[in-house]
């Protein structure tokens, strides 16, 4: 198996079956310095750069409050309108990252622009995470997911998942990716202007994945025992940031696509659990949360678990 001291986490094309395992055995070892609400001193030597160049809250600061666990320092900017990059100069990435590496000892980024931190890790002299791009991918969140239904039901391999929401989603690409190492069939459910990509379907048919796709979540959801929920109510992803004010009119969420505690109590399966990265627009009403179903708060916790992982990794202090 390949080191991952050093190493920039980018995609999850480029993670093999037995290196999802190796992460999720670091992030179960360092779990309970996180339960516990204690810092150690593993990265006490260490800096994390963020360059956050779209809005985040759990992403940034999973990965903030993991640095923080491990003993780290944080410095960093959170919104590019603040950096030379997102004013008058339009500082390019790799002027940006040149500089950024004398700064710290590794850098997550998070760009609008998709490809931006495999840009960013061309020029750099120390690791990048990507911590989302565009529409492309976001492979650190869906790590979480995976130790998240490992850690809820045991194992992932003979799972069968059910994906709804948006497929143009940089989640949902890395969940796909992802799943071609593990025995776990998926459906797909979305918007017809949502849906899989030509493109992305023939990736996934030569990454060897088992999907099918369906109109309706009613169609799926009684087979499933995972089941992962996105907005089909985005942003748009290709900004910087995308605001509204409070009298913006952007719909609401179709009934086809939407969770309900009625849905999950009729058609889903007793022990199947609800997970979404969140934010969330009402495709899981907040009756559902108290529900033996829900496991989006644990994926919270979980987050910052696997960051800690990734971060103790990349930076050669466990192997």
């Amino acid at each position: 198996m390949r080191s991952f001291a050093g190493r920039d986490i980018l995609s999850l094309k480029d993670f093999e079956r037995n290196e999802f395992f190796r992460v999720f055995e670091i992030a179960e070892k360092l779990e309970p310095i996180a339960r516990n609400r204690k810092n150690t001193d593993l990265l006490k030597e260490k800096t994390l750069v963020t360059a956050f160049y779209q809005p985040s809250t759990r992403t940034r600061l999973a990965h903030e409050a993991a640095m923080i666990r491990l003993g780290g320092q944080v410095t960093g900017f959170s919104d590019a309108k603040n950096t030379r990059a997102g004013d008058f100069y339009l500082e390019s990435i790799k002027d940006t990252v040149k500089m950024l590496e004398f700064y710290g000892d590794m850098i997550v980024m998070r760009h609008f622009q998709q490809g931006a931190p495999h840009e960013a890790a061309k020029w750099a002299s120390i690791p990048v995470i990507n911590g989302g791009d565009g529409w492309g991918e976001h492979p650190t969140q869906v790590l979480t997911d995976l130790y998240t239904v490992l850690r809820e039901k045991g194992r992932i391999d003979g799972l069968k998942w059910l994906a709804v929401g948006d497929m143009r989603m940089r989640t949902m690409h890395s969940l796909g990716y992802a799943l071609t190492q593990f025995d776990c069939p998926i459906t797909f459910v979305s918007p017809p202007d949502m849906s899989l990509t030509d493109e992305f379907q023939d990736e996934l048919k030569d990454f060897s994945l088992d999907y099918k796709i369906a109109d309706h979540v009613e169609e799926a959801i009684a087979d499933a025992d995972v089941i992962l929920v996105e907005p089909v109510v985005q942003p748009d992803y290709t900004k910087s940031r995308d605001e509204r004010d409070a009298d913006s009119d952007v719909g609401m969420t179709p009934d086809n696509y939407k969770i309900t505690r009625e849905l999950l109590s009729t058609k889903a399966k007793s022990d199947a659990i609800l997970l979404h990265s969140l934010p969330r627009m009402d495709e899981i009403p907040v009756d559902v949360d108290i529900t033996r179903w829900s496991r989006y708060w644990q994926e919270a916790f979980n987050g910052v678990v696997m960051r800690m992982a990734l971060l103790a990794l990349i930076s050669g202090k466990m192997e």
